[in-house]
Parts: structure tokens; sequence; C-alpha cells
């Protein structure tokens, strides 16, 4: 135990964690399979992850410096996946806090932060990217300093350790110099000097808390998690207790241990290290694995409540089936109820409509599952994400959200006056070399739709970043949203011919040959209703020509809707197609009698048809 260290990496979304874990790999000279030795980012093994560049599921990998053996934990940095941070924290015994040079601490280093301060644990600050233009070292201590205070740190917290590193370089050193740096092993010293063992015995029974679960082909589900007490053999018989409590005896049939990124064979693993096992069918985050004559239970992960939920259902739109491997309610029931094997942070409810009230932490949350079962073959439709309310006294609750915007000068205006329509309150303006940051708290419902106009309104400069706040009432008099859709009339290919005409009307979607069909939304009319269009129409070919024949017109190029900026513009009454193939937006009612028969009856108007 007293060769042991396991810290987890915390930081703000791109302040270079995954970096500068690279660096700690390569450099303590731990083998890595020949498949990663030639690539960057070597945590960052998902698809996903490396196509958005962000960390999205906590890792593990474990170095050897000297005699002792450090166990690395890669956590996300965006509050979305915040429920990843709460559980992999509780595998560790202190913190690595990434702070980037240049823009100092950011919101999610706010909310990693505390959690990591409220079990106490020990904290390294490496001030990271010194050689990044325009940064300032000095500053970002500063604000670093300013931010413990804030969180309420006590002097044991405040008294922390500093290093200066550039993770790209591979180098750090106790000074802002990089020319004085050689290495990367100052972080390794201060991680041998500053995080404490972990406190454990190999005396008393065996306590492990599961913290993830991944699947493996072979060896079926395989739980990972820190052993608090006890020593645990391959070949031994255990006692699972689950969530409630209820005790059930198994045997390990694998035990393994972290070397580099690889998972080994183990024999035996002692108390304060982190081990993967296999041999117990229905292990979930969480729970137990004790001694089979003394089984106590260690206190379960708390996680914050879900804030945003959407429903999920079948695809039942004239191409359901053509494009997707797995599109029945049974196939999506399985899957979806299967992922909440992995993701403490995500609910899932089915109603008497086939349908499942899915619950996450955010709308990005719930667009990278929605992303990833797309990846896998699944054809669903999504509604529009909605608020998670609260009644706490006979009042209705809302989540709010604290926003961090940091624009030039010369857009304040334009974000302040959306801010104000979005039923946002300021906190906080400052000015500094010509840039404005702004603070506001807001309704999480007022965030919906925003990102791609806050894109827009600072002509790409802006930089937000949002973090839960609290729940509190809600202020009412929303607006619905301010545009309408253009809806298509017809089902088959769209003609250039057809969109030509229509695309002065507003925004367009969709090229030319695209496979459409009646109800489908093909674009973003320039007013508030919704119009029905044929973009499908072809020009009718006759043997008479007149002198305006033959005049030029243009094709705008159309806007491409991507996931996430589907799910932004769709309204109450649209729905997200989402297949492998394609993400198409409609119109929960193709036809428009039967959209407008249940608008009537909506609003309390009955008929006798």
């Amino acid at each position: 135990m007293e060769n042991i260290r396991n810290i987890a990496i915390i930081a703000h979304v791109d302040h270079g964690k995954t970096t500068l874990v690279d660096a700690l790999l390569r450099q303590s000279k731990t083998h890595l399979n020949k498949d990663v030795v030639n690539q960057e980012m070597i945590m960052d093994s998902n698809e996903l992850e490396r196509e958005r560049g962000i960390t999205i599921f906590s890792k593990n990998a474990s170095v050897q410096y000297g005699q002792t053996k450090i166990n690395i934990i890669d956590t996300p940095g965006h509050a979305d996946f915040g429920g990843e941070v709460e559980r992999v924290l509780n595998m560790a015994d202190g913190c690595l806090l990434l702070i980037d040079a240049k823009e100092g601490p950011m919101p999610q280093t706010r909310f990693v932060l505390k959690k990591a301060l409220e079990m106490g644990h020990k904290i390294i600050v490496v001030i990271n990217k010194i050689d990044k233009q325009g940064a300032d070292p000095a500053r970002a201590l500063e604000s670093t300093f300013e931010l413990f205070l804030e969180l309420g740190s006590g002097d044991h917290s405040l008294n922390f350790p500093i290093i200066y590193g550039s993770g790209r370089a591979g180098k750090a050193g106790l000074e802002p110099d990089l020319s004085k740096m050689k290495d990367i092993n100052p972080i390794f010293d201060a991680i041998i000097k500053h995080i404490p063992s972990p406190i454990a015995s190999n005396e008393k029974p065996l306590q492990m808390l599961v913290t993830l679960i991944t699947p493996d082909d072979f060896k079926g589900r395989i739980a990972i998690g820190r052993i608090y007490n006890g020593i645990i053999k391959s070949g031994q018989e255990i006692m699972h207790i689950n969530r409630q409590g209820a005790q059930k005896k198994c045997k390990i049939t694998s035990l393994m241990t972290f070397i580099g990124l690889a998972r080994v064979e183990a024999k035996e693993i002692n108390a304060g290290d982190i081990v993967a096992i296999a041999g117990i069918p229905d292990v979930t985050i969480g729970e137990t694995i004790a001694d089979t004559e003394n089984p106590e239970a260690l206190p379960l992960i708390n996680i914050d409540q879900p804030t945003v939920k959407m429903s999920f259902m079948a695809n039942n739109s004239p191409f359901a089936g053509k494009e997707g491997e797995f599109s029945t309610t049974r196939q999506i029931r399985e899957r979806l109820f299967k992922e909440l094997e992995t993701d403490v942070s995500l609910r899932v409810e089915e109603n008497d409509k086939n349908q499942w009230i899915v619950s996450g932490r955010g709308e990005l949350h719930l667009a990278i599952l929605i992303e990833r079962l797309r990846r896998e073959g699944f054809e669903i439709q999504v509604s529009r994400p909605q608020v998670i309310t609260r009644e706490v006294n006979k009042k209705i609750l809302t989540p709010y959200e604290k926003i961090f915007i940091e624009v030039p000068e010369q857009y304040q205006g334009v974000i302040m006056q959306k801010m104000g329509e979005r039923k946002a309150e300021i906190k906080e303006m400052r000015v500094d070399r010509n840039t404005v940051f702004l603070e506001f708290i807001i309704p999480t419902r007022g965030l919906f739709g925003y990102k791609n106009e806050f894109l827009t309104d600072t002509k790409g400069l802006g930089i937000i970043n949002t973090v839960f706040f609290q729940y509190l009432p809600d202020p009412g008099n929303w607006k619905e949203k301010n545009h309408g859709s253009l809806i298509s009339t017809d089902t088959g290919p769209t003609n250039i011919y057809g969109l030509t005409n229509v695309q002065d009307r507003g925004v367009l979607f969709l090229g030319a040959a695209v496979e459409i069909y009646e109800g489908q939304v093909v674009g973003q009319n320039a007013r508030s209703n919704d119009i029905r269009v044929n973009v499908c129409k072809e020009k009718a070919l006759s043997n008479m020509r007149s002198k305006g024949d033959g005049g030029i017109e243009y094709f705008k190029t159309p806007k491409t809707m991507g996931l996430e900026d589907a799910l932004e513009y769709i309204g109450d009454d649209e729905l997200v197609e989402v297949t492998p193939k394609n993400i198409r937006i409609r119109k929960m009612h193709l036809k428009e009698v039967d959209g407008k028969r249940a608008e009537r009856e909506a609003s309390g108007v009955k008929f006798n048809y």
C-alpha cells in the first residue's frame, strides 16, 4: 500500500488532460500495445471522443515510477458527464488539477474541483500550456487561488503544490520557464510526495466498491473498482451485495490488474489497488464485493439527479426499417435498459404508448447516447428536450444553469438582449483587453436552441460554458419557437426546380435528389408559421418556348443539420428521425389534416366524425 498512488486527473474541456496522460504513459516507459504507440490521445480510444476532441468515458491506466505504482484515472471535463466524474473520484486519493495558462480556471473546472474537495482529496495544481501564445501563468494561478477560496476550501486544500508544464511538449517544472524543463518527472515526484497512499488494511474482511462496468465477449461483465480492505484472490468465493442490500455468493472467474492501458491477469491483489474482476453476472455500479464470512456493504455512490428528458420511440416514418439493423420496440427497450448498467446518471421510464422517457444531465449527455445508438445500427425517433421540474412546498421548481460567456466587446449588446429574452439574470460583468466576461443565472429551458444562435451572433468568436446551478421557481411566460418550418407535401426525390422555387421562403436543409416523404421538414420558414411546399416538383417540358426561358437561377447551398442542430431546432409538434444513414426532421402528424385535427383536440374542441 505504501507503493501505490491512486490519482484522478480533472480539468475543463480542452485544457490538455488527455495529452498530459499521453506524456505520463510514454515517459514512464510503460509498455503500450503496438496499435497505440504512434497515435495521439491514447486514452481517448472511443471514436466519438476522437471526433469531438473531448473525454466522455472515464478510463484507467497504470504506470510504474521507480518502486511506486501510480493508478491514473482520466475523467470527463464536461458537466453533462458528471455521473462519470463522481463515480471515479471514489477510487482516487488525490487529484491533478489542470489549468490552462491562458484561460485560467473555467466553469467545468469548478464543477469537478468542488466534487473533489467535498471528498477531501489532496489537490496538485498543474498550470498547463505555458508555451501557448498569450499564456499568463501568474494570472491563471491567481484565479485558481480565488476559485479555491470561492469553493470554501480549508487551509489544508489551499496549501496546494504547483507545477508548471506543457503536456504537448512532455515537460514540467517548478518554474514557468520551458527552457529549464527536461521531462515530465516533476509531476511524478509531486504525486509521490504529496498524494497519500491508500488508507486500507489487508487484515480486515474484503470490501471493494464497483465504480465501472465494461462488457467482454469472453469473460462477460467486468466490474472495475478499488479494494478498500482485504486481499482478493483469483478463484475466490465472494459475497455480492446489491443496491437493495441483498446478498449473493459468487466465484471470481478472472482477476485482473492494470499495467499501462492493458488489463493483466493476477493471482492476488492487495488492499488499496484498483482491480477488474469477472464472474458476477448481474453486478452494477455502486455495489459492494465483500467477504463471505463478514459481508459489510460500503456506502452507495451519491449521484446528482438528471435535469433534462426526452421521449424515445420506435421509428414509424414511411422509411422505417430501410436504413437500420435494429428498429423494433423490443430491441430498443433492451438497449436502453442495458445502458443503465453503465451510466448511473441516466434514467429510463416506459409509458403505455410504447415510448421511453430518457432523462440525463443535459442536452449533450442525451445527444451522445443517441449518436452511439445510431452508430450501433438503431433506428429511433426522439422528441424535443424538456426540463425536469420538481414540486417543493406546492411550488413548481425548474433547473437553472450558471452560464459564463466570453465575447469581444462589440458583441456585448446582442448577448445582453438575447439573455434578457431567455429570462437570464446577470450576476457579474467585467471587461479586460477588449474582451467582456459575463456571468448569468438562466433557466435550463432558456438555453435550449441557443448554441447556434450564439455562434451566429458572435461570428464564431464567443466562448460559452454552462454548469448546473440549482432548482428555483419557474419564471413562466415562455415564448414558443419563433420560427416556422417548410414541410414537404409530396413523397419522392427532391428536384432542383422545386427547390429553387422554394428557397426564397427560408433556409433549406436538403439538396437535390434526396428521397423525402410527406410531412418531412425540408427547411426553416423565414416567418413564424409552418407552410407546406412541393420540393419534388419538376419543370413541365413542352415544345413551346418563350423569350424568358433559360434564365440563370442559382441554387443556394443548403444548411446541413446534424443531430444536435436538429434537436435544437424542433418544436413540440416535431420529431427527429435518427437512422445510421440519415437524420431527418419530421412532423408528428405527417398529413396536414391530421395535424390540424390534433391541434383542435388539444385545445378542447370536440368533433363528431
